[in-house]
């Protein structure tokens, strides 16, 4: 892997090869602002596709998933959307060793949270993401969700967190409610639909776009959908890697 961007001094053929997970910490590391931050982790084919058959995974390569890994165990909370939870069937977060010094020298448990949000539950709540994560898995919903299905929920062990005054999730509420329970350092793995409402209602931060040498036509969705913003958002490039043809680009909102 080599550094394209920003270029210093430093920048050097040293950058080349495989990067080791505290370098790759370094370069992904939350910003000191103290406050809350929410980043979004997405891959996209060169022609613009979020998904190939429903799922990100074919577009991903072994640098990809190891930057996905770092982005991970940089997180205090992963949020996600339900119909990626079914798609890609998600598990709970694990801790991995070689994080580990580096969470506790934040104050962070083993792993992070993951963050389920959906309106009507529609969950299989046997999943081991629900029975057996290492922290309990968090459910954000609206105060309209079907009240048997949170009780089914709660008893599956989740925590549900209501962040919406009808039956779906306002994200600006679902990021403060996240603040509240002390979880500052969030990233989304989306699918599409929940990373355009964190864009619509202007609370994301930061962009982790991985562009794939892939071109794969058809119909898939890009990497945020929904309606359109009435005034587009602006981020600057803060950081552009590459390895064999694939460049992982990390934007922040100006």
């Amino acid at each position: 892997m080599r550094r394209l961007f920003p270029v210093t001094d430093q920048t050097s053929a040293s950058d080349e090869g495989e990067w080791s997970f505290d370098a790759l910490a370094e370069a992904y590391a939350y910003p000191e602002t103290g406050g809350p931050w929410l980043r979004a982790n997405m891959v996209s084919s060169l022609d613009g596709a979020g998904q190939h058959e429903g799922r990100s995974q074919p577009l991903s390569s072994d640098a990809d998933m190891r930057i996905f890994g770092t982005l991970r165990a940089l997180a205090d909370v992963i949020v996600v959307g339900a119909e990626t939870v079914r798609q890609e069937g998600y598990r709970p977060a694990r801790a991995r060793e070689a994080f580990a010094a580096r969470r506790t020298a934040a104050g962070q448990g083993p792993a992070p949270a993951i963050a389920v949000v959906t309106a009507g539950l529609d969950l299989d709540f046997g999943l081991p993401l629900f029975t057996s994560p290492l922290v309990p898995t968090l459910i954000l919903t609206g105060a309209a969700a079907p009240p048997d299905r949170v009780r089914e929920a709660e008893a599956a062990g989740a925590e549900v967190v209501i962040a919406g005054d009808g039956p779906g999730v306002e994200p600006a509420k679902a990021v403060e409610a996240l603040v509240e329970r002390g979880l500052h350092r969030m990233l989304t793995e989306g699918g599409p639909r929940l990373l355009g409402q964190f864009v619509a209602a202007g609370v994301l931060d930061e962009l982790c776009l991985t562009v794939s040498p892939i071109l794969t036509a058809g119909s898939a969705q890009r990497i945020a959908g929904g309606p359109s913003v009435s005034a587009p958002e602006h981020f600057r490039l803060e950081s552009l890697l590459e390895e064999a043809g694939f460049l992982y680009t990390r934007y922040r909102r100006i």
